[in-house]
């Protein structure tokens, strides 16, 4: 399944799911994260419209966000530039840090380019939605608890975090401002859906900037639960992204995102999250 949260001119945001191009509403009066929480248990289906015809928001709004950097390939081509090696600690845990879930937008929305930077950047990842309540989680047992996985753009102000990260309080201004991550255009249930092998990809203006599959992944969706839940008991409508995929950002490649940029971010079996970027404050 599909899920989405949709909106009518007319109404409010609602849960629906796609059936191809078509959103049917799943008779459920509340949002995502209490749908997943209630079990996702639909009632009275209807057809409301095709997507265009109605607009698809972000998928949830999530309980908690946390960021984990998953991919090798992202940080050798990252600490290139900047003269640094993957410290050992990384290969020993997938530490993580946590955003805002109200900054999040979803897909058609336009990305507002914060005043603070110059060097505004996309960041290409996996995610995954916790479905059900968990605590001291087996990796074994980890995906079990995963509701859906989705598409995250987690936009950085690159400049702005390069002042940050010597501080060591990991990034702050840097990734904070209304709009700066972006989800969508659904949540893919895992029985339609690998999450070993995903294909990943990012196009600006319909050129191919970056990519790679989850195969690559050196931290595991598993490793990541098990991890995070450790003394913490992880809820439903939670949100773990994979960190950026190799070749998922402009860092790697010292090209910077322009305003009216078309950022398109695919992933198989989810779709594609397409967002423009917004105009510069004067």
């Amino acid at each position: 399944m599909k899920y989405v949260t949709y909106q009518r001119a007319d109404g409010a945001p609602r849960v629906g799911y796609l059936d191809g191009d078509d959103v049917v509403d799943v008779g459920f009066d509340a949002d995502m994260v209490a749908f997943i929480e209630a079990g996702a248990t639909t009632g009275v289906t209807k057809a409301v419209g095709r997507v265009g015809e109605v607009r698809l928001l972000a998928p949830l709004r999530p309980r908690t966000i946390r960021d984990f950097l998953a991919f090798e390939g992202h940080l050798v081509n990252a600490f290139a530039g900047l003269g640094k090696e993957i410290p050992p600690e990384w290969y020993e845990r997938p530490a993580y840090y946590k955003g805002l879930p109200d900054t999040v937008i979803g897909p058609g929305d336009e990305i507002p380019w914060p005043a603070y930077t110059d060097k505004l950047d996309h960041e290409l990842e996996l995610a995954a939605v916790i479905g059900r309540t968990g605590k001291d989680i087996q990796e074994g047992a980890a995906l079990d608890h995963v509701f859906g996985y989705t598409i995250w753009n987690d936009m950085s102000a690159r400049d702005t975090q390069t002042r940050e990260l010597p501080i060591g309080m990991g990034p702050c201004k840097a990734k904070d401002w209304d709009g700066s991550n972006v989800l969508g255009p659904c949540i893919v249930t895992p029985d339609e859906i690998d999450p070993h092998d995903v294909d990943l990809e990012v196009r600006i203006n319909g050129e191919r900037w970056g990519g790679d599959n989850s195969k690559a992944m050196t931290h595991t969706f598993e490793s990541m639960i098990a991890y995070s839940s450790q003394g913490l008991t992880l809820r439903p409508g939670e949100l773990l992204g994979s960190g950026t995929a190799t070749g998922g950002s402009g860092l790697e490649l010292d090209r910077w995102l322009q305003p009216g940029d078309v950022i398109e971010m695919e992933a198989t079996a989810i779709g594609i999250l397409r967002n423009r970027v917004g105009p510069k404050p004067r």
